[in-house]
């Protein structure tokens, strides 16, 4: 017989316990920049934060730990200099690309 699994009784879903290398942020970050959505990326940054400890990204970053938590929450909207500070504390970078190969 199966057994009936609720949402509710699942455990929440923590994808910094993921995060462990510097490929498994790569890909992270791009899936979330394809998604076109600054609140997620500033999420997804967060969770990228918490992997590596906030306290020494927050220094890195030259803000305060409670600021980079603000910053950094799914419901924020942090200035590009934010972005860009937390990036380079990260040792990751945001790469443009064309979004439509050219004919060959």
């Amino acid at each position: 017989m199966r057994k009936t699994i609720h949402v509710n009784d699942l455990p929440e879903f923590d994808p910094a316990r993921y995060l462990d290398n510097e490929e498994s942020i790569a890909v992270y970050l791009t899936g979330i920049l394809e998604a076109n959505d600054a609140a997620l990326l500033a999420s997804a940054l967060g969770d990228i934060a918490r992997a590596r400890g906030m306290t020494e990204i927050a220094k890195a970053a030259g803000i305060t730990r409670e600021a980079l938590y603000k910053a950094l929450r799914p419901d924020s909207a942090p200035r590009f200099e934010t972005i860009s500070r937390v990036c380079a504390a990260l040792g990751v970078r945001l790469v443009a690309q064309p979004a439509r190969k050219a004919a060959a």
